[in-house]
């Protein structure tokens, strides 16, 4: 097994890669496969991508790469423009393969469908276009945190998604998050419309138990049906309390406000026990008070975190399907995801409804895309440090 950024093109029979992770160099004087002195864990490779320190690749003798890539590598001390290269999120590692996931802390995972929105289509292109919007690690200027060198961080790729079969492109969105899962990692999970949240977060329950739920968004998603559909980005959570893959007393909704739903989802939350908090609350207590009484339902067991970005002021966040005015602003919403995941026992989470026009940072939804994802995984990064 080998993990590996790329071979060599200026040397036919060596890889540069020198020892901060145990690589020292590949030889192969004649044809045949590679033979290395020392192979690298992936947590020191994906630690590398982090640092300034190249890793290296392993090659089969046809000059073809191994699973585990690092993006940066081709750039003296690890330092890639955020236009050129493999695009993965923030350069960190990629594979495909999850028996290479040993040690790894966190996955980026992609679910690039959006088969099942109610108004306007283009959410399957959110992953990538989250992906391009961010730049390489660095320290959080608040906290003072790099998440990314302080946790081992891995690109783990899209699920294999079939446009036009929603059904298909679910379970292959449950067996890749689960593959994340069940490799001890912790998924973050780029859609795509909210309708992934079923499968990302059942894969989650099924190795952890009925999860806390910690919800940002405009709609509660707790429809039976929209348009008559029982399938579509307005029902996953009610499937998820009805199949009890989340526990309705402690899921918490923050952030709703428009004109839908109506009194029937309302009518059946309140007796699951789901607790909602609208925006006119946030508006008027503050987003630590609304904050603060989200996680006090959430409470201590595992839990998943869903980011549907329409939560946000369109003025904020244009690029969504179905944009609803009066909303959060980016400030107050990043800071409650970096202390929700600071806070919780996160298992899992996604970032859902970016609906991108433009390539790269330009895009201005796709970016605070990106910074959601940082926040959480700062804010996984903080947790870890309070509690070594």
């Amino acid at each position: 097994m080998s993990y590996s950024p790329y071979w060599s093109t200026d040397q036919s029979d060596v890889c540069i890669g020198p020892g901060a992770v145990g690589m020292t160099h590949i030889e192969t004087p004649r044809p045949g496969p590679l033979t290395l002195e020392f192979e690298p864990t992936l947590a020191a490779v994906a630690a590398t991508a982090a640092s300034d320190t190249p890793a290296c690749a392993t090659s089969d003798g046809l000059g073809r790469i191994a699973s585990m890539i690092d993006p940066t590598a081709r750039w003296p001390g690890g330092d890639k423009p955020d236009h050129a290269g493999l695009l993965t999120f923030a350069g960190m590692p990629y594979t495909e393969d999850a028996a290479e996931l040993a040690g790894v802390d966190v996955t980026i995972v992609g679910a690039p469908m959006d088969e099942l929105v109610s108004e306007t289509p283009g959410a399957r292109n959110g992953p990538r276009a989250i992906r391009a919007a961010g730049g390489g690690p660095g320290p959080h200027l608040e906290t003072g945190v790099d998440a990314m060198a302080e946790l081992t961080v891995v690109d783990f790729g899209d699920a294999p998604v079939i446009p036009a079969d929603p059904a298909a492109s679910h379970a292959a969105i449950l067996r890749t998050v689960g593959e994340a899962v069940n490799a001890g990692t912790i998924p973050i999970v780029l859609g795509g419309d909210h309708s992934i949240a079923e499968p990302d977060v059942r894969a989650c329950a099924e190795r952890h138990g009925r999860l806390g739920l910690l919800h940002f968004d405009t709609h509660t998603d707790t429809a039976r049906h929209v348009f008559g559909a029982e399938l579509s980005h307005g029902s996953p959570m009610y499937h998820l309390v009805r199949d009890g893959y989340v526990d309705p007393r402690r899921y918490a909704q923050v952030g709703l406000r428009g004109y839908w739903p109506g009194p029937e989802e309302f009518s059946w939350q309140a007796e699951q026990g789901i607790t909602a908090i609208p925006m006119h609350e946030v508006r008027d207590r503050g987003i630590a008070a609304a904050l603060e009484r989200a996680l006090m339902v959430v409470g201590d067991g595992p839990a998943f975190m869903s980011v549907d970005v329409d939560v946000l002021d369109p003025a904020f966040a244009p690029g969504t399907g179905t944009p609803e005015p009066g909303g959060m602003t980016p400030a107050d919403l990043l800071w409650a995801c970096r202390s929700g995941a600071e806070r919780l026992y996160l298992v899992g989470a996604d970032v859902v409804e970016v609906l991108p026009s433009r390539i790269g940072s330009t895009d201005v939804t796709a970016l605070v895309g990106d910074r959601i994802v940082r926040e959480i995984l700062t804010g996984i990064a903080l947790r870890r440090r309070g509690a070594g």
